[in-house]
């Protein structure tokens, strides 16, 4: 007799394979008697030689559990298959570096900053679970990275979205974005976590396939430091955190490990739910647990479940395990054990404990209100000394049998094929600087308007302001900033900054470069704040690594990736590959996206981006040399709808050099505001500056040959405008001589609310707010509106549902969630308790509201 699941899954081992036999599971006795049986392994993304090795593996056909977890750690997001050979480079040329205490392989980078203290960093994607559900794929996306912070001992303080959507006027855009960006501000407010910062970019290649990135950050003092191994034979595993129920199943192979067609949306259920006020809770227990000692080994649970979490951790320590799957407190009683292993349910951790310290886990997990359930043991290595075995029974039916080994670190690995696109030399020969470009003051003037009006280089308030910045109390500088900086510790001043990058069309005219220049800009972003760049984590999002295309692209943007952070000595502590990023045959511009974090010694002395208000007369220097570069630049393609040519040259020592300077200027208070110069270029630059605190400019540029649009629009790597206040000019021109760094006098900083360029055109400041400011909202509407229809996931899983008024519901669980945090015990991370900050909250018929505007912290 066969039966199937009650619900749909979309996955096959649950949907397809035969689950049931005679009221039992497919047990390993019944695998071994039945060699012959027909499984579906190609419908869970196994190719047939797959299929031959893990049944080599086993001796024997894999039972229907065994089937499902060789297909999600077989995947390509779990086993990296097609990218391993790419990615060694990382490690074989990465610079020594003293400060790294973990690195690629474990859950995130771990980065010493001071003597007690280090930083966990990564960033990771949720791209296909958003595009089929945009509030959930992107609320899991956010609390997904946050449980790999946790999981290296640290207490999360802040995370980071680097997000690209399709055309901005498409209607399926005007369907994802909100959502995506609902869910991050309804998740990260909810556990009182600031957004420092991010991107939002807006092209064609992307539409139906989103980018929804996420980064997070967290702190620990350096004794903390934990790790996944299930070492110790006889200790305990234990399920810590939300129940088990059907929501994931199958993401990680049929999500993440495919292109989308035209099936998408029957995949909806493939998508995690989550709950952040649970993930609170968990966070809670397990920074508890780390600080009594009871912790021997801990993993997250994420894509793949408790399939990864287990075969991870036994796998790491070479030991076996046993577990029992009746133990897991499900949702839905009627799960089956495939279905229990391939749930990717969220806001659960695998904890190994000593028999000893069992009974005060439970303890700490039920003052928190988490459950806690004892599901297995560490089993020993087998006698001849080869690693151990993973069994798993349900119900007195062994269900699994394998070495786990061969599911985490044995699966396969492929050199694909790799060939340069065949349009790769037509594009670049078609430069961007052959175009009809602006010669006149009007047409300068007009075209910088129609830039600042543009969907990648508008204001995003009507994003951030749907972010909690502040809470915590220790955010120093964040969005719009061009890198998020954070107080680690309030006695000395040591902080932190964060700044990620990419560009898409830089990648695709030439990956090589493209990578570094996205690794040049993230460096540059966090060097301008006056912080020392130290380490990087990358996500990669290319095509599909079938197409020989994409994979030459993808190892070009690795050799890049690696040469460049060779050169700059800051090595790759970890990251994410995200492959199958098209649809169809159309795959996106190979996006590297790089996250770079520096470290200041006090933060006081963090230089932001906004031109000083009272600081009339400051000095304006344009640091860098502007070449005519303008292929592949946000002018080309706003203007003409171009993309062709050869990206901006990138010299990594001078963008060291570029850093170094802007490191001891901001030591000396050289520097009163600097901001980098990318997309859009100068003029960007100094409309942003201006507009930051209303501050005008009046430029001068040089007059050596080159042209006014070219000083105004080109995207040349490698430059900054700062300024410099009054009687700090003759020092600071010194020093950037000292350093190598050209040092041009552009203007000065005006009381007077206007950016003139002189002979050619003038824009009052609230003309180029008007054009800056009007797009995301003409786009998209309202941000109450928009709070309305997305702020709750109630709503986002019935969205034909009356909205009715949610604003008032929306503030209560942000404010929930910041007054939680509050309670936490600060003083374990080795930050003083008044740190977190006392969110005051109004109370009103029931309703909670934040009581008013929260300053960053000075």
């Amino acid at each position: 007799m066969t039966t199937q699941p009650e619900k749909s899954t979309g996955f096959a081992a649950t949907d397809v394979l035969v689950s049931e036999f005679d009221g039992g599971p497919d047990t390993v006795q019944r695998a071994i008697s039945t060699p012959e049986e027909i499984q579906p392994h190609t419908e869970l993304g196994l190719k047939d030689d797959e299929y031959d090795r893990i049944r080599q593996i086993l001796g024997r056909r894999p039972t229907a559990s065994e089937l499902a977890m060789y297909s999600i750690m077989w995947s390509e997001h779990c086993s990296y298959k097609s990218s391993k050979v790419h990615l060694r480079q990382f490690g074989e040329k990465a610079p020594q570096n003293t400060r790294m205490l973990a690195g690629i392989g474990e859950n995130a980078g771990v980065v010493q900053i001071s003597e007690d203290l280090a930083v966990t960093f990564k960033v990771e994607s949720h791209n296909h679970p958003s595009f089929v559900e945009p509030y959930q794929g992107a609320a899991t996306g956010v609390g997904g990275i946050v449980r790999d912070i946790l999981a290296m001992g640290a207490r999360p303080i802040a995370v980071m979205d680097p997000l690209r959507f399709g055309a901005a006027d498409h209607p399926d855009t005007a369907r994802v974005l909100p959502g995506v960006v609902a869910g991050i501000g309804g998740y990260g407010n909810c556990l009182g976590l600031p957004n420092i910062g991010g991107e939002i970019v807006f092209d064609p290649t992307y539409q139906g396939n989103p980018l929804v990135n996420a980064l997070s950050i967290g702190v620990l003092p350096v004794s903390r430091l934990q790790h996944k191994e299930a070492a110790g034979v006889g200790n305990v595993v234990v399920l810590l955190g939300a129940r088990t129920g059907r929501d994931g199943i199958g993401g990680v192979s049929v999500l993440a490990s495919a292109t989308f067609d035209e099936e998408a949306e029957q995949r909806r259920p493939s998508v995690q739910v989550g709950d952040p006020f649970m993930e609170k809770l968990l966070i809670e227990s397990c920074l508890e647990l780390y600080d009594a000692g009871l912790v021997a080994g801990i993993q997250d649970l994420g894509g793949a479940g408790l399939t990864c979490a287990l075969t991870e951790t036994a796998a790491a320590a070479g030991t076996g395990m046993r577990v029992w799957l009746e133990r897991v407190p499900l949702r839905e009683a009627s799960m089956s054990p495939t279905e229990i292993l391939a749930s990717e349910s969220q806001e659960r951790m695998l904890l190994i404990v000593t028999p000893e310290n069992l009974a005060q886990v439970l303890a700490v997990a039920e003052k928190w209100g988490v459950w806690a359930t004892a599901i297995g043991e560490v089993t020993p290595a087998e006698a001849d000394g080869s690693p151990g075995r993973l069994v798993i029974s349900w119900n007195d039916h062994v269900v699994v049998d394998v070495p786990p080994g061969s599911l985490a670190d044995d699966g396969p690995v492929y050199a694909r094929p790799i060939r340069e696109p065949a349009d790769l030399i037509l594009l670049q020969a078609d430069k961007a600087e052959t175009l009809p470009r602006p010669s006149t003051g009007d047409e300068l003037r007009e075209t910088v308007l129609r830039m600042v009006a543009s969907p990648n280089l508008c204001d995003k308030t009507w994003v951030t302001e749907q972010y909690d910045r502040y809470v915590l109390g220790n955010t120093v500088l964040a969005q719009p900033e061009d890198s998020g900086v954070l107080r680690i510790d309030e006695r000395t001043g040591l902080g932190v900054a964060l700044s990620v990058d990419g560009n898409g069309r830089f990648a695709r005219l030439d990956p090589y470069e493209g990578a570094k220049l996205a690794l040049a800009e993230a460096f540059r972003n966090v060097a301008v704040t006056g912080a020392e760049p130290v380490a990087v984590t990358d996500c990669l999002n290319f095509g599909s690594p079938e197409d020989p295309a994409v994979m030459w692209q993808f190892a070009e943007a690795v050799r890049g990736l690696a040469d460049g952070c060779q050169q700059l000595g800051t090595p790759v502590t970890g990251g994410n590959v995200s492959f199958y990023n098209q649809t169809g045959a159309a795959a996106i511009h190979p996006t590297p996206v790089v996250g770079v974090l520096g470290v200041f010694d006090d933060v006081s002395r963090r230089i932001p981006m906004g031109f000083p208000q009272g600081g009339d007369g400051d000095q304006l220097f344009l640091l860098g040399e502007t070449a005519t570069e303008l292929s592949g630049s946000e002018w080309a393609w706003v203007t003409h709808g171009h993309l062709g040519g050869r990206p901006p040259k990138v010299d990594l020592v001078r963008e060291q050099r570029l850093g170094a300077l802007m490191s001891r200027a901001s030591q000396a208070g050289h520097v009163a505001a600097a901001h980098d110069l990318s997309d859009g270029g100068l003029a960007q630059a100094l409309v942003e500056s201006c507009l930051r605190y209303e501050v005008g400019a009046r430029i001068a540029l040089p007059d050596d040959g080159t042209t006014s649009f070219v000083y105004l629009f080109s995207e040349s790597a490698g430059r900054a405008l700062v300024a410099v206040p009054r009687g700090h000019d003759k020092a600071f021109v010194a020093l950037a001589a000292d350093y190598g760094v050209p040092c041009t006098p552009i203007g000065v900083t005006s009381r007077e609310p206007v950016l003139e360029v002189r002979d050619e055109f003038s824009i009052p400041l609230p003309e180029l707010r008007e054009a800056w400011t009007s797009t995301l909202p003409k786009l998209f509407g309202g941000v109450a509106e928009i709070a309305g229809r997305h702020g709750d996931p109630e709503h986002a899983a019935n969205p034909d549902a009356p909205v009715g008024d949610h604003g008032d519901a929306v503030l209560a669980t942000a404010a929930a969630g910041a007054a939680m945090e509050t309670a936490a015990p600060v003083e374990a991370d080795g930050v003083s308790s008044s740190a977190a900050l006392s969110v005051e909250l109004e109370i009103s018929e029931g309703d909670a509201v934040p009581g008013g505007p929260i300053e960053p912290a000075e």
